[in-house]
C-alpha cells in the first residue's frame, strides 16, 4: 500500500463527504440568504426567525436528497469494505 494509494482513497473520502453534505448545505445558505434580504428590507430584527426556514428547508432536502445520499454512502462503504484484501495484505 504506497502513499499515492493512501491519499486518493483519502481524496475519494473527501469528496463523497462533500457531495453529500453538499446539497443540505447550500439550501441552507440560499433559504439564510433569503431570510436575510427579508430582515434587512422589512427592519425586523427577529433572531430566531432564520432558524425556522432553514430547518424546514434542510428536512425536505433530507427527504428529497436521502435517498440518493445513501446510496453515495453505501456505494463508498462497499467499495472499502470490497477492497479490504488491498488495504491489510
Amino acid at each position: 500500500m504506497s502513499a499515492d494509494f493512501i491519499v486518493g482513497l483519502a481524496q475519494q473520502g473527501v469528496l463523497t463527504v462533500i457531495m453529500i453534505a453538499g446539497p443540505l448545505l447550500v439550501i441552507a445558505l440560499l433559504l439564510g440568504l433569503i431570510v436575510s434580504i427579508f430582515q434587512a428590507t422589512t427592519q425586523i430584527q427577529e433572531q430566531t426567525l432564520a432558524f425556522v426556514p432553514k430547518i424546514v428547508g434542510v428536512l425536505v432536502a433530507l427527504v428529497v436528497f436521502g435517498p440518493w445520499m445513501l446510496s453515495q454512502m453505501i456505494n463508498f462503504g462497499y467499495n472499502i469494505f470490497n477492497n479490504l484484501h488491498r488495504f491489510v495484505g
